[in-house]
């Protein structure tokens, strides 16, 4: 069972490691990703996690065992909804667990959405097109912007 539990303020420095393994695998599609001095990579700044009504830091875990992160904007005035940041460990890739936990984030947040992929990171792009497309029904436009990101669009309305 994939279960999305919410991120404690006292459980920051879990998600800070956890998010190291993240960077680790981001930095083969990003060069100016390095080490810091001591040995690990920059920490992101979760701060705003514990004071925006609109961030949503989540830990994905399968039968109670830690397996990944999910970080979601939801939409706020003309904003829509967004991930920001996603990852399953290696351990688990492919094996459908990442879909899961996506489509439990889907129906929580309903509305209008916007998720991006760099340009050289063709694995997430596949995931992303693949989980959208399955959700949607196909029902989803996807461009690219000037910085060559894959951008998918598309909204979630249970009403109709």
């Amino acid at each position: 069972m994939i279960e999305l539990v919410r991120v404690l303020k006292e459980e920051e420095q879990c998600l800070h490691s956890l998010m190291q393994f993240y960077i680790y695998e981001f930095a083969q599609y990003l060069p100016t990703i390095t080490l810091e001095e001591n040995g690990l990579y920059k920490p992101f700044d979760l701060t705003p996690y514990w004071s925006r009504h609109n961030l949503h830091p989540f830990f994905i875990k399968k039968d109670n065992e830690l397996i990944g992160f999910a970080l979601v904007e939801s939409a706020s005035g003309t904003e829509p909804n967004t991930i920001l940041e996603f990852f399953i460990i290696r351990k688990y890739n492919g094996k459908g667990f990442g879909k899961l936990a996506v489509n439990k984030l889907f129906t929580m947040f309903p509305g209008k959405w916007y998720i991006t992929q760099i340009e050289r990171n063709y694995p997430a792009q596949a995931f992303w097109r693949s989980i959208i497309s399955s959700f949607t029904n196909g029902n989803y436009s996807e461009k690219y912007d000037e910085k060559r990101r894959s951008i998918q669009e598309f909204e979630i309305n249970f009403d109709k």
